[in-house]
């Protein structure tokens, strides 16, 4: 059974918007939910600015940084949270 469809599409003549759907049966009760596509994808919006650009460099710069890692024991965080 199908759950979801994305796709995209172009507004039509009076604000029509057409999908198709070929796996859907006619008379298939469905709920339609629309966003506006942006202008900007995710990744250029972050790098948009000075200030973000160098904010996520600097993050994947830290990822290569052995020292700045946290190692963190689940078991024993968990025993932590149970208080155990």
């Amino acid at each position: 059974m199908i759950t979801s469809i994305r796709g995209r599409t172009t507004v039509k003549n009076g604000g029509r918007v057409e999908i198709s759907a070929p796996g859907l049966d006619d008379g298939t009760e469905v709920e339609v939910l629309i966003f506006l596509a942006n202008e900007m994808d995710e990744t250029e919006y972050l790098l948009s600015t000075e200030a973000n650009r160098e904010r996520l460099f600097r993050a994947v710069r830290n990822l290569d940084d052995k020292e700045r890692r946290i190692s963190i024991d689940l078991d024993e965080y968990e025993k932590t949270l149970l208080g155990s």
